[in-house]
């Protein structure tokens, strides 16, 4: 923390009103709504600002001392990294999944058991595809075939020369993209030890632990078996290709060796408790990276074995077992999904509250995760082999088609999210009517006495509130989704039976060839627009602030949670956030202050997590206003093991419920936290709970004030720190402080 300036402390007794902004990337000046700002710790990545003293206004309601935490360059503060949340996409879901167990699971390490293992199929994937492309399509194929050479000198090289010569050579090119995940990986984020608390354990709730200890360890022992499995999963596909046409005792050897390296690699994920260790352990660290350097090693010799081996190869086709491996990958990645479903359905989380995500959150998002793996993998090889088919016939082509695998993996994909679109668009209709019905009866609530003229003005209010309520229909549309890229998935058992997507239509549903060959290029085409979408998106959510808004919400969400599942997931920024924002709170209050957490969106979550990691003296100097807020809307749904209602009721426990929570009807991401308190709705909630929820009315008014010439704006999920009741809920909570009580220990 040494970039900026540090300043001594405000007056004893004083109050500190501590900002947090959500994921909009705002800056400083923008969270703390003064043009003059300066930073009075943190770094460039992450920093607390202040007002200049000396100008207007630099101190904010009722005399308290403003400051704001930056955090938005934690996550995606550089293009590099931005779009590398784009393109480890698949991972940084899967590692989400791994967070949204339920709050009773039957069997919590066989919950993360199936979670890792998943993880590892997808590395394997990975890795897969890159042997798709370079050793079946280019190396077996492309370089066998004259008429593919003709014209690309880059590779004519090759070509003609012994088969093991051109895979040993193209086998340089998977090492080449394990070693860049492998980088990635293992790139340093931000120095832990800089902003580590004290790691008493202060709370039962789970919520807690996130940022309180140091995921390195766990991460590094990830890393080093999903490398090995990355390295296993190359010389097994060699190996096989070999096995086709010659066996020896070396292959024999090498075999077996590269087996060993995939079941140890599934042991650790599974059976050993030790990989979750969260301190050092040279023994247990030294396991692991012995087992990732004898995978490196026995593909060093698997590759030297293949170009030196005199033995001859098979002619023509494809690579040989490589698409009997990628099909049953995908068969397994069903299974696995199946079981986690099973696994998860069969005692769901209780106490919380009634959603259709609460118990499938884990296995849809995995789901998801391995849908776009998928995806991503069969459009590198489809869109490899259809540039290297020159006649443009990509999908009966004997000499570059890509396995049969991949077609039903596209074919399943493409049909999978056309359903959902139809389905997505089905419910808008269905549920419109009772969207707007509710929304029509809390804009005439809320504007009982609107002008005549003001009717467009309300209609679009009405609208606003409607579409906010669709994010509960997000739910079951996920879980629809998922189901059938499940299915989509289970087709490719079909290419184990050398069955054709166009063949099997024609026969069974009667739907041409010609047509399904087209669904499949149309899907490919789809496929690349999605990631040219992701790359877009990513480039513009790092250069636009109000782009950022909108897709920063899952990055932001999927780099919160600690690597627990894949270590090739982008870092996560909560290890240094959230100590940072506990010690920053804690030095305050050792100062005499008293402090004010302000929260708005996912600032809001970064504080719930601080505040469980705080000893019971500092929270007694500390209250809490959120706004926009998805702790109760969202993460209780999709995380009911760390954000459950418990976890809440502690939170405001801690704070003495000195706890604001501001939220809008037009909100499709904030909400309430334990009360509506909608105007015609009878609340059951009792007890200081009750108390925590304030509702606003957005907009202000439907009519322009006297002083202008429009109707307030439509707020949404945009922060209030402009508006009155922001400064009501300040000057409330402020008296609360101000009466300090003894410190308890």
């Amino acid at each position: 923390m040494a970039d900026a300036t540090p300043t001594g402390p405000t007056t004893s007794g004083g109050i500190v009103e501590l900002r947090v902004h959500g994921v909009s990337g705002a800056g400083a000046d923008q969270v703390l709504d003064r043009p003059h700002v300066h930073q009075v710790a943190g770094d460039r990545s992450g920093g607390f600002y202040r007002p200049r003293p000396g100008y207007p206004d630099s101190t904010g309601t009722d005399g308290v001392t403003l400051e704001a935490y930056r955090w938005s360059d934690l996550p995606s503060g550089t293009a590099v990294r931005t779009l590398s949340l784009v393109f480890l996409l698949p991972f940084m879901l899967c590692n989400v999944a791994l967070w949204m167990r339920p709050a009773n699971t039957v069997s919590t390490r066989g919950f993360m058991a199936l979670c890792r293992v998943l993880a590892l199929t997808l590395t394997v994937l990975y890795v897969l595809s890159i042997v798709g492309v370079a050793l079946d399509l280019i190396a077996w194929r492309c370089m066998d075939t004259p008429s593919c050479l003709a014209g690309r000198s880059w590779l004519s090289w090759l070509g003609g020369r012994p088969i093991g010569l051109r895979l040993g050579v193209l086998a340089l090119v998977p090492v080449g993209a394990i070693g860049l995940v492998w980088w990635l990986g293992a790139r340093p984020s931000h120095s832990f030890d800089a902003f580590r608390t004290p790691s008493t354990k202060t709370s039962k709730h789970q919520l807690s632990a996130v940022g309180q200890w140091d995921g390195e360890p766990l991460v590094g022992r990830l890393r080093s078996v999903h490398v090995a499995a990355a390295f296993a999963t190359l010389s097994g596909s060699l190996l096989v290709a070999r096995a086709s046409q010659h066996r020896s005792a070396v292959m024999a050897i090498l075999l077996a060796a590269t087996g060993a390296v995939l079941l140890a690699c599934l042991l650790l994920v599974t059976v050993v408790p030790s990989i979750d260790r969260t301190e050092p352990s040279p023994r247990v660290d030294a396991v692991f990276r012995g087992l990732r350097t004898i995978a490196c090693g026995v593909t060093m010799l698997v590759i030297v074995h293949v170009v030196i081996s005199p033995a001859p190869w098979p002619q023509g086709g494809a690579l040989p077992g490589y698409s009997a491996i990628v099909a049953w990958l995908f068969v397994s990645q069903t299974v696995l999904v199946v079981a986690l479903a099973t696994l998860v359905i069969w005692r769901r989380g209780g106490g919380q509250r009634r959603s259709p995500i609460r118990a499938l959150g884990a296995p849809v998002f995995m789901t998801i995760s391995a849908g776009l793996a998928v995806a991503f993998s069969a459009e590198l090889v489809y869109r490899v082999a259809d540039l290297l088919d020159r006649e443009g016939t990509t999908a009966d082509s004997l000499e570059t088609s890509p396995p049969l695998a991949y077609k039903w993996a596209i074919f399943g994909f493409f049909l999978a999210v056309v359903t959902a679109l139809l389905v997505a668009g089905l419910v808008t209709r269905v549920t419109r009517r009772g969207r707007r019905r509710a929304a029509r009866a809390i804009v005439a609530a809320d504007f009982p006495h609107a002008p005549p003229h003001a009717a467009e003005r309300l209609r679009r209010v009405e609208q606003a509130v409607a579409r906010a309520r669709f994010t509960e229909r997000l739910e079951p549309l996920s879980v629809v989704y998922a189901g059938l890229a499940a299915v989509g998935l289970a087709t490719s058992l079909l290419g184990l039976l050398q069955l054709l997507p166009g063949d099997v239509a024609q026969r069974y549903v009667g739907v041409p060839e010609s047509m399904v060959n087209f669904l499949i290029g149309s899907g490919s085409y789809v496929i690349a627009a999605i990631l040219l979408g992701l790359v877009v998106g990513g480039i513009f959510a790092y250069r636009t602030a109000q782009f950022r808004r909108y897709v920063g919400v899952l990055w932001d969400l999927g780099t919160f949670w600690p690597r627990a599942a894949h270590p090739f997931a982008p870092p996560c920024y909560a290890e240094r956030a959230v100590p940072e924002l506990a010690k920053r709170i804690t030095y305050l209050v050792e100062q005499g202050q008293g402090v004010l957490l302000a929260g708005h969106s996912h600032g809001s979550v970064l504080l719930a997590a601080a505040v469980l990691q705080l000893p019971t003296r500092i929270t007694d100097r500390v209250a809490l206003l959120t706004y926009g807020s998805p702790l109760g809307r969202l993460y209780s749904r999709l995380f009911p093991a760390y954000a459950d209602e418990p976890a809440l009721r502690e939170i405001g426990e801690r704070v003495g419920w000195r706890w604001i929570n501001l939220w809008r009807d037009t909100d499709p991401i904030g909400g309430w936290i334990f009360a509506s308190h909608r105007p015609g709705e009878a609340e059951t909630l009792t007890g200081p709970a009750a108390t925590v929820d304030r509702r606003l009315t957005d907009p202000q008014d439907v009519v322009p004030a006297p002083s202008d010439s429009v109707p307030p704006p439509i707020l949404g999920h945009w922060p209030c720190e402009s508006q009155e009741a922001f400064a009501d809920a300040v000057r409330d909570l402020s008296a609360r402080l101000r009466p300090a009580r003894p410190a308890r220990d």
